[in-house]
């Protein structure tokens, strides 16, 4: 349940001695008052009662609490069951309501991690509907009556758009990488470019995924620049594979240097090991704004053994890790125990299924995947978008904004993008942003000079009438 009033929020007083303590706690509701106070009493009418009576008990022991620690004490009425029916209303609501609430992206970032990233395609979305409201042949050949596995329904799809020889989903990019280093490099040594050794979302490192797969780190070069030769020095009869990490979310610029793809792998197969490449982000798509992102197609045809990436940044579908390899690589993560821990659920396999066969139509993907879509738009689209905006609103000004792709993934691109810019009034911009985020539907903009910018890279036609009765509501004085 959401977190019950504080002894400031419920009306509670200042510091007291432990004699007025003892007074406010005998003043204090009981639960069976609170439960017979009729708007509380209405309540479990209408919900499960032990919903309702759990909820008077987090209000009554938090202020129990805060009384105790805090020494705090109020008047009668502010420990009456009258007063605290609101509170009381207000978790029993918090309880039955859905956590995940939709949000009107404002921010101009496109795959907002903290937003869920990517925007399924309506075909992704109506794969998901149903598969959730029916059995599905996720794990049986209805041919043969036999079981099967559930990789067969993208692999194919896959090793058309790639080239990979065989090629597996799991639930994320994280998950692929430990699985690939898991079956293939337990117990012995991988090498990994110093420059290479990313920290990922939430803090997870290519190091600790490294540990955890079982095999040994070894780093090699410096920050800025290896060389082959780094490679060659650092090899054992332990070296299992190198493993190629690409800075999807940063860049280092300058004086640089790493081997080229070729050179790994052909050193790497003189002495029998593999070559691991991580991508990402997995760029599918050909598009200009791309250009410096590695292509899994590319890389498999350079030899690599196994190729893996995301399938919820670029890609533009749910979340998911892709590993993509030769026959026999992709046979040791596909028969190794780990499989089955990370492997994909029913609902993201749909999605990224047909996802997936968007891309077999390369003329027009970019129209039918909203990421590629919203990565792609034109200026005068948003510029237009802005004006509808701002005219819906009746304040504000449409100003130049930059956008970015999200999630790590192109980290020094900037796209040209166009924004509302709103003034803040007497509550200033932090007080304006913390309504809009509260508000129903929730909008997230972002602060710039002390104004509340609402970015339409990211807004939706259809989100712009909603977007405009949101920042009303918000703008309304209290």
């Amino acid at each position: 349940m959401s977190a019950p009033p504080s002894s400031d929020e419920a009306g509670l007083g200042g510091r007291t001695d432990a004699g007025a303590r003892g007074e406010s706690l005998r003043g204090l509701a009981a639960v069976d008052e609170v439960l017979r106070e009729p708007a509380v009493a209405a309540l479990t009418e209408s919900y499960p009662r032990d919903v309702v009576v759990e909820a008077v008990r987090t209000v009554i022991e938090r202020l129990r609490r805060e009384i105790l620690e805090g020494g705090r004490e109020g008047d009668a009425a502010a420990l009456s069951p009258a007063h605290l029916a609101p509170w009381v209303e207000k978790l029993v609501a918090a309880a039955v309501s859905p956590s995940l609430r939709p949000v009107i992206n404002a921010t101009g970032i496109v795959a907002h991690t903290n937003l869920g990233r990517a925007l399924l395609p309506p075909e992704a979305l109506a794969a998901v509907v149903a598969s959730a409201g029916s059995y599905a042949d996720l794990e049986i050949d209805l041919a043969t009556g036999e079981r099967a596995t559930r990789q067969r329904h993208v692999r194919d799809v896959l090793c058309t758009l790639t080239g990979a020889a065989d090629a597996l989903a799991v639930n994320n990019n994280a998950a692929a990488v430990l699985l690939a280093l898991a079956a293939t490099c337990r117990d012995g040594e991988v090498i990994v470019s110093r420059g290479e050794l990313v920290e990922i979302g939430d803090g997870f490192r290519i190091p600790d995924i490294l540990a955890e797969s079982g095999a040994r780190l070894v780093e090699v070069g410096t920050t800025n620049r290896t060389y082959l030769r780094d490679v060659e020095q650092a090899w054992t009869d332990r070296t299992r594979a190198v493993l190629r990490v690409h800075a999807s979310n940063y860049r280092i610029v300058g004086f640089t240097a790493q081997p080229a793809i070729e050179e790994l792998v052909s050193l790497a197969h003189e002495r029998g090991a593999l070559v691991i490449d991580d991508l990402g982000s997995g760029a599918l798509a050909d598009l200009p704004l791309f250009v410096d992102e590695p292509s899994a197609r590319e890389s498999l045809r350079r030899g690599v053994d196994i190729v893996t990436f995301s399938g919820d940044k670029l890609l533009g579908g749910p979340q998911a890790g892709l590993a993509l390899g030769t026959s026999a690589a992709i046979a040791r993560l596909r028969t190794h125990p780990l499989a089955r821990a990370v492997r994909i659920d029913k609902l993201n396999l749909a999605a990224l299924d047909a996802l997936l066969r968007l891309y077999l139509d390369p003329l027009r993907v970019v129209e039918r995947v909203p990421t590629l879509a919203l990565l792609t738009q034109s200026r005068e689209t948003l510029g237009e978008r802005a004006a509808r905006l701002r005219q819906a609103i009746g304040a504000g000004e449409v100003v130049a904004s930059v956008a970015r792709a999200g999630a790590g993934a192109l980290p020094v691109a900037e796209l040209p993008s166009v924004a509302v810019a709103l003034a803040p009034g007497a509550g200033g911009a932090d007080e304006l942003a913390g309504r809009l985020r509260r508000g129903s539907p929730a909008v997230l903009g972002y602060l710039r000079d002390d104004r509340l910018l609402l970015d339409v890279l990211t807004v939706r036609d259809h989100e712009i009438v909603d977007l405009a009765g949101a920042v009303l509501a918000a703008l309304a004085p209290a």
